[in-house]
């Protein structure tokens, strides 16, 4: 398609570098309808690319203007959001250049924003973790249920859908096959992870206790499905959704000041495990991680660890 004399920043008539910029946000808020503060937002980052072009007409950009654009927006330690979403709002205007003005092509395609830094996995610290899974108050059903999620949730450091999966035993009938289940005897749960990935991870004797507890009482809740190892106060397979709940709610009775959920059992798990031993390779085949660069996270939890212990015990480390 052929490009027309008319260009972002320098128009026929000789007007201002902002009018096509302009004319593409009337069009966001009058064709596309976008919010007020959506609107107001590309605007901005469109005039920080005017900014970044200095007296280059947009139109004449490539693509490794683009990207030296985007290497200084984070050398500015912009953070990657904010990045990503200039180049969003810059691929979109000159798309409409395309569309509308005949612009060849989109400079922005091919160019990506920064890789988003992940957050650190949030573990509860030793002590607060063993009170978690080893109080439950009384012995009633749901309490113990509880009690048993929790404790294996922490000794095997097991997805929550993988421990509410769990039957109470390995059944095969016709169709169904078990796809996880506890075999108390060689104190090991048997689950099937992300990419129906099979692993056996070994189970700890309080785990092994709390168990053979609820186990005890589970025919009390036991109404038409025999298979599940927990179930609700209807009988039921348990949910994850429900797992969350009490979690919290029992987190919150102990006072217990983090937000506590099922999948921090198992980054304590395997945050604890790490620090004990050392050992990536054992933590990684535990978790089921298909590549050993999703357990290396909890070597970055090791050292904050150690940072700490260092800060507050080594003479030269005190401010």
């Amino acid at each position: 398609m052929e490009q027309r004399d008319l260009h972002p920043g320098t128009t026929q008539d000789g007007s201002s570098h902002l009018d096509s910029i302009n004319a593409y946000v009337d069009y966001l808020r009058t064709q596309r309808q976008l919010s007020t503060h959506t609107v107001h937002s590309y605007q901005l980052d469109l005039q920080e690319l005017q900014q970044l072009a200095g007296s280059q007409t947009l139109s004449s950009l490539d693509f490794q203007h683009i990207r030296r654009f985007t290497s200084q927006l984070h050398a500015r330690e912009l953070n990657a959001r904010s990045i990503a979403r200039k180049l969003s709002s810059w691929r979109g205007y000159f798309n409409w250049l395309i569309e509308l003005h005949g612009l060849g092509n989109n400079p922005v395609d091919g160019i990506r924003a920064p890789k988003k830094s992940k957050p650190l996995p949030k573990a509860l610290g030793a002590d607060d973790a063993v009170r978690l899974v080893s109080q439950h108050g009384s012995d009633q059903p749901t309490a113990l249920a509880n009690r048993a999620m929790f404790e294996l949730l922490y000794s095997s450091g097991l997805r929550v859908s993988e421990l509410t999966g769990l039957d109470i035993n390995y059944i095969e009938d016709g169709s169904y096959r078990s796809e996880g289940w506890v075999n108390l005897e060689q104190a090991e749960v048997h689950v099937t992870g992300k990419g129906n990935k099979p692993r056996i991870v070994p189970v700890g004797a309080p785990a092994i206790a709390a168990l053979r507890d609820w186990i005890a009482v589970r025919s009390h809740l036991l109404k038409t499905d025999p298979t599940p190892l927990f179930l609700t106060s209807k009988g039921t397979r348990i949910s994850p959704r429900l797992v969350q709940l009490r979690i919290k709610a029992h987190a919150q009775s102990l006072g217990i000041p983090a937000n506590v959920h099922p999948h921090m059992l198992r980054h304590s798990f395997a945050s604890h495990v790490l620090q004990s031993s050392g050992d990536l390779r054992a933590v990684q085949e535990m978790l089921g991680h298909s590549s050993i660069a999703a357990t290396q996270v909890y070597t970055s939890l090791d050292f904050q660890h150690l940072a700490k212990v260092y800060d507050a015990t080594h003479p030269r480390a005190k401010k």
